[in-house]
């Protein structure tokens, strides 16, 4: 049986487990969290994710190492034999930093908004100028779910939140008008084999992914999408799930970022494609053949924030599929989510119509 260690035991390493158990492997977790989700699934080594002792500990007991958040510090990768770690530092280092990012897509004519780098007050005096009101100024580390990040209207807004995120890095980034966003969300194993999931439709509300659905219905946009994506795949000599954000204007797109990891908009594969994003990621820095990626029906998934309704129990256990992470509630927080299927999209839309009802006529 394989052995794969994975740095950092929350939701997504509870998932990476339940997928590990269809390939018949076994996931041993490093977090320094005695309560973490992944507790259900496997064993946790309790120590911090930069100490060493743990890490060397870890690698004695895995024949692979992965991890299941972006914020994993780059210094203890770097620790580990490069072809033991997927993905690899290079791409975790890129992920951490908006201007890094942002110049790699560059580098690539990857298309992406205007950006200014931000060290001073002045710096973000001139940004209305060069890149256009509104703009968004946003940490160059640590930003997720909508943290780290105030819209700039005008001149007027620019000392007070200079005031308030002058001790990081930042970047200034031109706000899109977009139509709607998706994710392409891809895999790719050692050999360099390469499978793509269906493009994802994604909502987001205050900075947080709410809903996402399948959908393949614009050709055009799926076909850029992945062309990006393997542009990206391929330049970081990546391996394993890599999930590119875009957001979407008429027929053309954009990129937002990129994720080093399995991605919340991708939890639909559990129950809607024939192979999860979790088993095929594990697949991949196995060096397995990559799981078929199709979706099997119309899937649709919203995140639960903050609380689990109750009532959310009532509904038919074989057509809402109800994920609780195990954590404790607490504002803003993904305390699980639930994916519905159907044979059409209007029963889909019927059966999220109906769990929306439920999480936000109780918050």
């Amino acid at each position: 049986m394989k052995k794969i260690g994975i740095i950092g035991a929350g939701q997504l390493g509870q998932m990476l487990g339940i997928g590990a158990k269809n390939i018949g492997a076994e996931c041993i977790f490093l977090d320094p969290n005695p309560n973490s989700p992944a507790a259900s699934i496997g064993s946790i080594l309790h120590y911090d994710f930069d100490d060493l002792t743990g890490i060397k500990k870890l690698c004695s007991m895995v024949d692979v190492i992965t991890y299941e958040f972006e914020n994993v510090p780059v210094i203890a990768i770097n620790k580990l034999d490069k072809d033991f770690v997927h993905p690899n530092s290079k791409s975790l280092e890129i992920a951490q930093d908006r201007l890094k990012e942002k110049r790699l897509f560059e580098s690539l004519n990857i298309p992406i908004a205007k950006y200014k780098e931000i060290n001073s007050l002045n710096n973000l005096n001139d940004a209305g100028s060069e890149i256009g009101y509104p703009f968004i100024l946003k940490t160059r580390r640590f930003g997720y779910d909508g943290k780290g990040q105030i819209v700039i209207n005008s001149k007027h807004d620019t000392h007070d939140a200079w005031s308030k995120l002058k001790d990081h890095k930042l970047i200034a980034e031109q706000m899109i008008l977009f139509d709607y966003e998706v994710s392409a969300i891809g895999a790719r194993n050692i050999s360099g084999d390469i499978a793509n999931y269906p493009v994802t439709q994604n909502t987001h509300k205050h900075g947080i992914l709410r809903t996402s659905i399948t959908t393949d219905k614009n050709k055009t946009i799926t076909k850029k999408a992945y062309e990006l994506h393997s542009k990206l795949i391929k330049k970081l000599d990546y391996v394993g799930i890599l999930a590119l954000e875009l957001f979407v204007v008429g027929d053309n797109i954009i990129a937002n970022e990129f994720a080093p990891r399995v991605h919340n908009s991708g939890h639909w594969t559990i129950e809607g494609a024939a192979t999860s994003q979790f088993e095929n990621h594990l697949r991949a820095i196995l060096d397995l053949k990559l799981g078929d990626t199709s979706f099997t029906k119309y899937t649709g998934m919203e995140n639960l924030i903050s609380n689990i309704p109750d009532d959310l129990m009532n509904l038919n256990p074989e057509e809402y599929f109800i994920h609780q992470y195990g954590k404790t509630a607490r504002e803003g927080r993904k305390l699980g989510h639930v994916t519905v299927t159907a044979a059409t999209e209007e029963g889909r839309l019927e059966k999220l119509k109906k769990v929306q009802k439920i999480i936000y006529s109780s918050s």
